[in-house]
């Protein structure tokens, strides 16, 4: 007799006489009870409801099953849990949980009207009307990040700092302005991103065949403006690595009245500067077997890029592998704050910024640009981007001294959100039943209490 194949059941050898039953049949359970806690801050913040405003739907009322707002939360709540694909959503539609959170009585959006959406605004004709009926405003969609930063200050800051910094986003299909880049050494896009402390402020796609710093100006004029509309009073600080060191760049930060700190990279006339310094630090090396640092300050200019003399610090380091000379320019004055302390606290600081963008790549999938158009592209890095800002809200709930409010994306999606649970929904109640074993139920309590 053959052996009967169900594909809703597996059987398993068990740790006893008694043999295991799997089955996958189950309709009111959910493995994603954590999206409680992103319903509630929705809920508090409005972020998505928002960002449906910079959408404009076309659609025939009489024919919408699902709402614009339901297609993005389902579609960024998707992305917080770990579900890249729309492929995913054929199923997960069905959760109950899932349902009740976008607020809809019946299955949520298949795979099919979810592309739709990402595909609003692609000029392919074959694709016909009714993938063209949603469309988004780009300006609208990258101030929403501005105004949730902002907003985030519960009294005017005396000093922002912008962190600007480029990456890749390798490509391995026939994708719009797709191109090689030597550095990288493969297709890729080219996206620049901008943060202030964890807080993302601009996440835009560019192609590879373009200066990695095209498009600071536009960005940090907009962002600088907007800033200035709610604290005149407060300073603020360009910060980027030599790739930005443009002098179209200092010269805007310059005009605009900001601060700049700013790598710069090494060469001949740099390097001979500094050269009774090195050699110091070498020979204090020498002495003790330690590390040595030595910074100093310097006027200069270079002979054809810059259009004026700007201040450089300048670090004479000698490590147990060789000299490594390092230069900022800066428009900070000494007296502000001194050269050490310039370059190890504040330009240094810099590093953090990439381990958010590390953050949106391996846990939050922005680098999932697989539509063969670079518009689609933009709002699957949006998405990402929003999914972040939800993991960083989620954060201010955590209490300090919990451990928790330390952890990557990934850790939090584990412990806070990757929660089996029983789900039965009747007229006046939604009983929601998390498992007593469930070791994280203290801080997630407090959590969903606090928001």
């Amino acid at each position: 007799m053959k052996t009967q194949c169900n594909p809703l059941q597996l059987d398993l050898q068990g740790l006893d006489h008694r043999k295991i039953v799997v089955r996958n049949d189950s309709d009111v359970n959910t493995s994603d009870a954590g999206l409680l806690l992103l319903g509630q801050l929705e809920k508090r913040y409005h972020i998505i409801e928002r960002l449906s405003k910079c959408f404009t739907d076309n659609r025939d009322p009489s024919k919408i099953h699902h709402s614009l707002n339901n297609l993005l939360q389902q579609r960024i709540f998707g992305i917080i849990q770990g579900y890249e694909d729309l492929n995913d959503h054929e199923q997960l539609r069905y959760d109950p949980l899932f349902q009740y959170i976008c607020q809809s009585e019946k299955p949520l959006a298949g795979k099919s009207t979810l592309n739709r959406l990402e595909l609003g605004k692609q000029p392919d004709e074959s694709l016909g009307d009714r993938y063209t009926k949603i469309t988004w405003n780009n300006e609208k969609i990258e101030n929403l990040f501005i105004d949730i930063f902002l907003e985030h200050f519960q009294e005017p800051p005396e000093q922002i700092i912008l962190d600007f910094d480029a990456t890749d986003i390798p490509l391995y299909g026939n994708q719009e302005m797709k191109f090689f880049h030597g550095y990288y050494d493969h297709y890729c896009y080219l996206p620049l991103y901008v943060f202030s402390g964890d807080y993302l402020l601009s996440a835009r796609l560019k192609p590879a065949n373009r200066d990695a710093a095209e498009g600071t100006e536009e960005i940090l004029e907009t962002l600088v403006k907007r800033i200035r509309k709610d604290f005149p009073k407060c300073e603020i600080v360009f910060r980027g690595d030599s790739g930005f060191c443009r002098d179209s760049i200092l010269t805007l930060c310059e005009n605009l009245g900001i601060k700049y700190v700013v790598g710069l990279a090494r060469n001949n006339r740099l390097v001979e500067k500094i050269k009774s310094s090195q050699a110091l630090a070498k020979a204090r090396y020498l002495i003790t077997g330690k590390s040595q640092r030595i910074f100093s300050r310097f006027e200069y200019s270079t002979r054809d890029s810059w259009g004026r003399t700007r201040s450089v610090v300048a670090k004479a380091e000698f490590l147990p592998r060789g000299a490594n000379p390092r230069f900022i320019v800066t428009n900070l004055p000494e007296e502000q704050i001194p050269s050490d302390k310039l370059y190890e606290k504040v330009y240094c600081a810099r590093g953090d910024m990439e381990n958010r963008i590390k953050d949106q790549k391996l846990y939050l999938f922005s680098s999932r640009t697989f539509s063969s158009w670079m518009s689609s592209n933009q709002l699957r890095f949006w998405f990402s981007a929003l999914a972040y800002t939800f993991f960083l809200l989620l954060k201010n709930f955590i209490p300090d001294e919990d451990l928790c409010k330390k952890n990557l994306p990934s850790i939090l999606r584990l412990k806070l959100l990757k929660i089996a649970a029983s789900v039965r929904i009747t007229v006046r109640r939604v009983w929601i039943s998390l498992p007593i074993s469930f070791p994280y139920w203290d801080i997630w309590r407090r959590i969903a209490v606090a928001i």
